[in-house]
């Protein structure tokens, strides 16, 4: 990945990485605490999927597992397959995306525009054959010389955020951090940017932030995959231990409501002129969460997954919220 501060670069693939490491001043005056927020939202497939999706298709070319003019097919909550679909075109590949049928309809006309062929599944346990990853799986094993990204599993997802992201991060903060905090989908991110920053300072303190739904904050804390409730967000949160968050070097986890992640949503607009998705405001409300349980003048570090502008007809759509249960305000967490 190319310093593209201080160089031009090759087109998209060339722009990825490199994000800025935001200092998140009022929200850090408000607390007594420095929260710093990594751009990934600024990549131009508008998420840290872009990296996952950058590193798998570097990864299948060298190997050989994606020729020249090839196909790339994959099961995806929307990011991944964004990532995948403006990449991949771009270096010449076709692309075929596998997606449940109830996310945010931007993410299904975006692919589409970008050139993806796009396969919709009704949402189902993991165990359903009819899952969308087991759907892409099918769907690639049907095409000759398909490549199927299998995020999930593949540790090329978490080999560039140790490469990149969790690098980026230790330069940016000076080499000093108190906390890092994220959330999981595929385990590609914590995974790989824990394990970096585990071995540069042991006494960083990782904490998991798990929406409604998943079970890995209960697996942290009990060694039991279980889950309660449900959740708004898209793409993060899981039933599973992938060989990607298998990865992960974590100390501790907490569940974030979704009136949480609305509230903190609504906040940083409105005080950061920061628009994240749902992921990435989940992110910022644990990192604060975690931040007023350090001392004062503690730094943490958390990600910005993807930009707010992807989820207009949900997150900022106020009748849709009320029809959730849920009201958009701002909002931040109290002191324990």
């Amino acid at each position: 990945m190319s310093n593209r501060a201080t160089s031009a670069v090759s087109g998209v693939w060339g722009a990825v990485g490199d994000t800025p490491l935001l200092h998140l001043v009022k929200l850090s005056k408000a607390l007594g605490r420095d929260i710093f927020g990594k751009a990934e939202h600024m990549n131009p497939g508008g998420s840290v999927k872009d990296r996952a999706a950058l590193g798998m298709i570097e990864a299948a070319e060298q190997s050989g597992a994606l020729p020249p003019g090839g196909t790339i097919v994959e099961g995806t909550a929307g990011n991944t397959g964004i990532g995948l679909t403006l990449l991949g075109r771009a270096r010449g590949y076709k692309v075929v995306i596998v997606m449940p049928d109830n996310q945010a309809a931007e993410k299904y006309e975006l692919l589409r525009l970008l050139g993806a062929e796009l396969i919709t599944v009704p949402p189902t346990a993991f165990a359903n054959e009819g899952h969308f990853y087991h759907t892409a799986k099918r769907v690639a094993a049907e095409r000759p010389g398909a490549f199927w990204a299998n995020q999930f599993e593949n540790l090329a997802n978490s080999d560039v955020h140790y490469r990149t992201t969790g690098p980026e991060i230790w330069r940016q903060v000076g080499g000093k951090l108190d906390a890092f905090v994220t959330s999981s989908g595929t385990g590609g991110t914590i995974g790989g940017v824990s394990a970096y920053l585990k071995e540069q300072a042991p006494t960083v303190r990782v904490t998991l932030a798990d929406p409604g739904g998943s079970g890995l904050c209960s697996y942290v804390q009990t060694g039991v995959i279980k889950s309660s409730g449900e959740s708004i967000t898209e793409g993060i949160g899981i039933m599973r231990i992938t060989a990607n968050y298998a990865r992960a070097r974590i100390d501790d986890a907490m569940s974030v409501h979704d009136q949480q992640l609305i509230k903190m949503a609504y906040w940083l607009i409105e005080h950061e002129s920061l628009c994240v998705g749902t992921s990435g405001a989940l992110n910022v409300w644990a990192a604060a969460t975690v931040a007023l349980q350090l001392p004062p003048g503690a730094r943490v570090v958390t990600i910005l997954c993807d930009v707010g502008e992807r989820y207009r007809s949900r997150q900022w759509n106020r009748e849709w919220l009320a029809s959730k249960g849920l009201v958009g305000e701002p909002g931040l967490p109290s002191a324990p």
